[in-house]
């Protein structure tokens, strides 16, 4: 009698144990990435439009990028800006800012400037009414040269602190242009 307790004991033990190992891969930001060969944010202050364009044609080729500023940047000015993703490896190029507006709750811009008189405010939201950043504003302040960048967050926690730091995440492209304010 022992015996078939201890054997029933023993079958239950190890179905448990089988029962509770985990297949969990620890990546939870699984994703097609998509190729982003170039990045460019228009900003557009009635007639007065500068174009920041960040272009890498082969991808992970060994062809460098290229950054493309088309101006400076006016002092104490509001500029309206709009950010377009592309992967131009494909023909006709590929637009990818319309999937990162469809999938707008797992996809957020961040714009930072290393000068302090820049403001950028989000002004498009996901379903949720959280902020994604394909459209923005541009505050400028006094004249100064510093750096602009540019980073899309794929899955990052929403809402956040603001920050890409803070927003979690990964990656899908970060891009730095070197700007004028005059």
């Amino acid at each position: 009698m022992k015996t078939i307790k201890l054997l029933a004991l023993l079958f239950i033990s190890s179905l448990t144990i089988v029962s509770c190992s985990s297949d969990d891969d620890g990546d939870d930001h699984d994703h097609e990435e998509e190729l982003i060969t170039t990045v460019t944010y228009e900003l557009t202050n009635g007639t007065d439009i500068v174009t920041l364009e960040f272009q890498d044609v082969d991808g992970d080729g060994s062809a460098l990028p290229t950054y493309t500023i088309s101006g400076p940047l006016m002092a104490n000015t509001i500029y309206t800006g709009e950010i377009e993703l592309l992967n131009e490896t494909e023909d006709p190029a590929e637009d990818i800012t319309e999937e990162v507006e469809e999938e707008g709750d797992e996809h957020e811009f961040f714009i930072t400037s290393s000068i302090s008189d820049i403001v950028v405010t989000k002004t498009d939201v996901d379903e949720d009414g959280n902020p994604i950043g394909i459209t923005s504003t541009l505050e400028t302040g006094d004249a100064a040269t510093g750096t602009l960048t540019i980073i899309l967050k794929h899955e990052p926690t929403k809402p956040n602190d603001g920050t890409s730091e803070g927003a979690g995440g990964s990656t899908d492209v970060e891009v730095t242009f070197d700007i004028e304010v005059q």
